[in-house]
């Protein structure tokens, strides 16, 4: 029971806290991803640079700076758009749900969330990302049913304080 009742207030402090268990990546870390990607273009070969790449689009859509998160969408759509193995596709739609996430564009996250799921049913960061995409869709949801309400409860308390002062 009180197991349960903890796990209530821990649910009630995240739900206004807005935080997620989806990591940032810091500028230092997409800095050396950049020189990574550099440096694989000048003397490697094709698989070092791909892995480059994707490593620099994971910190891109991890960064806390908006357009470190669209050039990283942007990277992973060119990546998506050549052919790919499963594997491969698989991480680059689950960063790019991330990235959509991290833009705000949360139906767009969701659905590329259960594109990863469709290749792997099982894989735990999509399905966290997902819950975390549909817990954010359902928090905004509450929040503007509470703006709304109040602005109706105002609207509707200064029509009957004007009535009020007519009589």
């Amino acid at each position: 029971m009180e197991a349960k009742i903890g796990n209530f207030f821990e649910s009630i402090g995240a739900f206004f806290s807005g935080g997620d268990t989806i990591p940032w990546c810091d500028r230092d870390i997409v800095a050396g991803c950049e020189r990574e990607v550099a440096e694989a273009e000048s003397d490697g070969s094709e698989q070092l640079i791909s892995q480059s790449i994707m490593r620099l689009s994971w910190a891109l859509v991890h960064s806390r700076q908006p357009e470190d998160v669209q050039r990283g969408i942007a990277m992973l759509e060119v990546v998506l758009s050549k052919p790919t193995n499963q594997e491969q596709k698989r991480e680059a739609l689950y960063l790019l749900a991330v990235g959509h996430y991290r833009s705000g564009d949360y139906a767009r996250g969701r659905q590329l969330a259960e594109k990863c799921l469709e290749i792997a049913p099982d894989w735990r960061q999509a399905l966290t990302l997902k819950k975390t995409i549909e817990d954010k869709i359902a928090k905004d949801g509450v929040i503007g049913i509470g703006i709304a309400a109040t602005a109706v409860g105002l609207v509707a308390g200064g029509i009957a304080a004007a009535l009020a002062r007519k009589k």
